[in-house]
């Protein structure tokens, strides 16, 4: 049995949680709504405010699926009453961010602006010209939005320039060096 599976999932006040006959749990907090299905290989009960994760047999793909949907509601469940954050941050000569609405305006060195329009359910904020928060309730597109913002200047190894997650490590190479 996985060692993550194991652990119960607690349910804070505020947290409303619904698991239906095929496991497709909703999560309902102050933050937001989150639905997720979850293996018919896994069994969820509830036990007051304690969620608790049993595989349906002793087989290695159930095992498998153990620790994956305990963390999955996990994630749901702090993703609706706290939320995750992703910080990142710009290096280099001229790059900076903005907001406009509910866009997200960039310079990063190409001869036009990158414009993005936040998706449903993710707010950026621009705390200062270059450095940009990537907020919201579910944790896989939260990283997969700062994800795709670093993907369009990652940071490269010879300068140290680009778009970076905050307290990232870049290792640095040596240049050329003349003869």
């Amino acid at each position: 049995m996985s060692r993550i599976g194991k652990k119960a999932v607690t349910v804070p006040a505020g947290v409303e949680v619904k698991i239906d006959d095929t496991n497709f749990v909703t999560v309902k907090g102050p933050k937001g709504e989150l639905s997720q299905q979850i293996s018919p290989l896994i069994k969820i009960e509830e036990e007051g405010a304690q969620l608790t994760f049993t595989p349906v047999n002793e087989s290695l793909k159930a095992s498998e699926q153990h620790g994956l949907a305990r963390t999955l509601v996990h994630n749901m469940v702090v993703g609706v009453t706290d939320g995750f954050e992703k910080k990142l941050e710009m290096i280099g000569v001229g790059y900076k961010a903005e907001k406009k609405g509910n866009m997200l305006v960039m310079q990063l060195g190409y001869s036009h602006p990158i414009e993005m329009v936040d998706p449903e359910g993710i707010t950026t904020t621009v705390t200062s010209p270059t450095e940009i928060t990537v907020s919201g309730a579910d944790k896989a597109l939260v990283g997969n939005y700062a994800a795709i913002i670093r993907a369009w200047r990652s940071p490269e190894p010879y300068k140290g320039k680009g778009v970076r997650y905050v307290g990232e490590y870049v290792r640095r190479k040596e240049g050329k060096t003349g003869k």
